[in-house]
C-alpha cells in the first residue's frame, strides 16, 4: 500500500518555518497563538498570550490578515473586533466545549427574577451567547470588571468555577451561577495534585480559576494563565506545581529556564488547541482557507458591544 504525502507534510521543520515567514510577508499576515497550543506553533507566533491579551492585541494590529492559532471563539472574537480584516483559523474544528455550555432559558429566567441583573459572560463563549450578555470578561480581568459594575446581582456564564472564584473576590455582589466548565480544569484530580505536593514538599501550587474547587483549595496562588506565568517569572522559587493546561509549559520554561514545573499525572492537554499545527498554518496562508465569517448582523453587533465594553472597563 502506497501512502501519498503532500508537499507540506514532507518539509522539514526549518523549511516549514521559512515557508511561514515567506507567506506572512506575502499576505501581510500576523500569527496570534494562545498559550495552550503546541510548542512549535508558539515558537513561530508573532504574539502569544491569553484570551484577554490576544483580543486586545487584535485591535492594535495593522496587518490585513490574522491567523489565530487557538479555538473558534477566539477567532470569532478577533473577527468581531476587526470586521475589515481577514481572520484565518488553522483548524475550523478546534472548538471549546465550555463555549456552548449555557442556554438562553437560563439567562431569561435570571433577568426575570432580578431587575438589576448584569449578565457577565466569560470570553470563552460563542458570539451568540455573548449577544445575550451585558459584558465580556476574561480570567485576567473578571474580578476588576465585576467590582466596577453598578449592578448588585451578577449572572456569571458559562463557567461555574471562574464564577465562584469571582464571587469570593467580590463578596459585596450577589451571584447566580451557570453549570458550564472547562473539561481540562474541571476534571483535574485533587489526589494527583496532593501526590505532587507529597513528592515536592513546600513547592507552591499555582492554579487557574477554571479549576474545580478541590484544586483551588490546595492552591497558593490562583490566577489567569498570564498571572501564573508572571508569578513564576517574578518568584525566587525554583519549583512550581502547575494546575492548568500543559501548553503553558513552553512559556514557563522560556522565562524561567532555571526552574522546574510539575503537572498532574493525567496530562491536562486541550485536544482542540493541539489541532493547530505548522502544516495547517501554511495551508491557510497559501490557500485562504478557514476564513472566520461574521455572525448574522444582530448577533454580531450585540456580541461586539460586550467585547468593546470589556476592553473599556478593563482599561480603567
Amino acid at each position: 500500500m502506497i501512502i501519498k504525502k503532500d508537499k507540506i507534510t514532507i518539509m522539514t521543520k526549518t523549511e516549514k518555518i521559512e515557508k511561514i515567514k515567506e507567506l506572512k510577508i506575502k499576505k501581510d499576515a500576523v500569527i496570534l497563538a494562545h498559550y495552550y497550543v503546541s510548542d512549535e506553533v508558539q515558537e513561530i507566533a508573532d504574539y502569544i498570550g491569553d484570551s484577554y491579551f490576544l483580543s486586545k492585541k487584535a485591535t492594535e494590529l495593522t496587518n490585513k490578515t490574522i491567523v489565530f492559532a487557538g479555538v473558534s471563539f477566539m477567532g470569532e472574537s478577533a473577527k468581531l473586533l476587526n470586521s475589515e480584516k481577514t481572520v484565518l483559523m488553522p483548524d475550523m474544528t478546534a472548538d471549546c466545549p465550555m463555549a456552548h455550555m449555557v442556554t438562553k432559558e437560563v439567562i431569561d429566567k435570571a433577568r426575570a427574577e432580578y431587575d438589576d441583573l448584569s449578565v457577565v459572560c466569560y470570553i470563552n463563549s460563542t458570539a451568540e451567547i455573548k449577544s445575550w450578555s451585558d459584558v465580556c470578561v476574561t480570567s485576567a480581568n473578571a474580578v476588576k470588571i465585576v467590582k466596577n459594575l453598578p449592578n448588585k446581582h451578577i449572572l456569571f456564564i458559562p463557567d461555574k468555577n471562574l464564577g465562584h472564584y469571582v464571587a469570593k473576590m467580590v463578596p459585596e455582589k450577589e451571584f447566580v451561577f451557570n453549570d458550564g466548565y472547562c473539561p481540562r480544569h474541571e476534571f483535574m484530580k485533587a489526589d494527583e495534585v496532593k501526590e505532587l505536593m507529597s513528592e515536592h514538599p513546600g513547592v507552591k501550587v499555582l492554579a487557574h480559576p477554571e479549576c474545580n474547587s478541590e484544586i483551588l483549595e490546595l492552591a497558593d496562588y490562583i490566577g489567569s494563565t498570564t498571572g501564573i506565568i508572571n508569578y513564576s517569572r517574578d518568584s525566587e522559587d525554583k519549583e512550581f506545581i502547575i494546575c492548568t493546561v500543559m501548553g503553558v509549559n513552553y512559556e514557563l520554561k522560556r522565562l524561567r529556564p532555571d526552574a522546574k514545573f510539575y503537572f498532574t499525572k493525567t496530562p491536562p492537554v486541550c485536544v482542540n488547541m493541539m489541532k493547530n499545527s505548522l502544516e495547517k498554518i501554511i495551508d491557510v496562508l497559501e490557500n485562504g482557507k478557514n476564513e472566520m465569517e461574521l455572525p448574522e448582523e444582530e448577533i454580531g453587533e450585540k456580541a461586539k458591544l460586550t467585547l468593546d465594553r470589556m476592553l473599556e472597563l478593563a482599561a480603567r
